[in-house]
């Protein structure tokens, strides 16, 4: 497939808004989220986008009970929605630098404060679960067609030269360690090898790293390290290996394919150490609502400011960017996220 090569550039930052809310607009504001059921909404919408059918599960109401309560939240502007398919997903509204958005980030953080009552944990642990279970059927039952599915959309060789751009202006440390999530069949574990001292790849399909494994042997890559999991073993890698953090961190078209990006950028800023980068190669936002099935997608990719507030609301800041339109009506940014140093 061919593609435009794109100009290298950073994300781009907006202007503050001082724009004043009137009392009667903040009046209305408060009692959109003078609900206990609200907040307990927005406090699951923290991380996660979720369709109506999955929250009204979480807090076991009708269908037509939750859309009610959305929709006043959407009109209030607590609340954004993203269409998936034929579906509406919900995510917290982003925090614009304006007097509401100061409210709004207030009114998130006192939420976040409070704990969810056990039993709608345990329906929504359910739920990501399913999202998980039905993600990792996908490569289990096709992984010997994964170079083919993956070629409907963007494989490794069409987005290979922006990543290896980027890659190699990047400046490590001596013995530095990386990490690649979702290694696929292993191809850019070859330049992350002669790059780092130690690569670890991570990845919770038996079947796909086991491909990447037979990779790394026949490019006799011998400091590889192969896990099977997801992030939240990432402790557990680091110790065997006697290390305390990570220097670089790849992810390349894997968030689309995960339950919970935004958990994803929580777990892995935890493990980076100071000045470490994390590179991500993603799809943006589209309505090819055919790669769930074909590709086993769990999200029409991704608008980049959803990466941005991901990433900064795990610590991270945002680096370079390049941003590119394939002829098959994709598109796909490779985004720098970098883990302030501390002085």
């Amino acid at each position: 497939m061919n593609h435009m090569n794109p100009p290298l550039i950073s994300v781009e930052s907006h202007s503050p808004s001082t724009e004043a809310m009137s009392i009667h607009d903040v009046g209305t504001f408060l009692k959109a989220a003078g609900d206990p059921l609200r907040l307990q909404i927005l406090r699951i919408l923290e991380k996660d986008s979720f369709g109506v059918l999955e929250l009204a599960h979480v807090f076991e109401m009708k269908q037509s009970g939750m859309s009610h309560h959305l929709k006043v939240l959407l009109n209030a502007g607590f609340v954004a929605t993203r269409k998936e398919g034929n579906s509406v997903f919900y995510r917290r509204a982003l925090a614009d630098d304006s007097p509401k958005g100061w409210l709004l980030r207030d009114i998130f953080r006192s939420i976040d404060l409070c704990h969810l009552e056990s039993e709608a944990l345990s329906r929504l642990t359910h739920i990501r679960e399913e999202r998980l279970s039905s993600s990792q059927a996908f490569f289990t039952q096709n992984s010997e067609k994964f170079r083919e599915q993956q070629d409907l959309i963007a494989s490794y060789p069409v987005y290979q030269e922006q990543v290896n751009l980027l890659l190699n202006a990047i400046s490590t440390r001596h013995h530095a360690i990386a990490l690649e999530i979702g290694p696929g069949e292993g191809e850019f574990l070859a330049p992350l090898s002669r790059r780092f001292h130690q690569v670890l790849a991570l990845d919770n399909s038996k079947q796909m790293l086991e491909q990447a494994r037979t990779f790394a042997t026949t490019q006799s890559l011998n400091n590889i390290e192969l896990y099977h999991g997801d992030t939240t073993v990432l402790d557990e890698a680091l110790a065997k290996i006697g290390a305390t953090g990570i220097d670089f961190v790849v992810a390349n078209m894997v968030l689309h394919h995960t339950p919970s990006p935004a958990s994803i950028f929580q777990e892995v800023s935890q493990v980076m150490n100071p000045g470490a980068t994390w590179m991500v190669t993603e799809l943006c936002h589209h309505d090819q609502a055919w790669a769930r099935e074909s590709c086993g997608d769990v999200w029409l990719g991704f608008e980049p400011d959803d990466l941005t507030h991901w990433a900064q609301s795990a610590g991270l800041s945002s680096g370079e960017g390049i941003y590119f339109a394939l002829r098959n009506g994709f598109q796909i940014q490779i985004r720098q996220f970098i883990k302030p140093s501390t002085t």
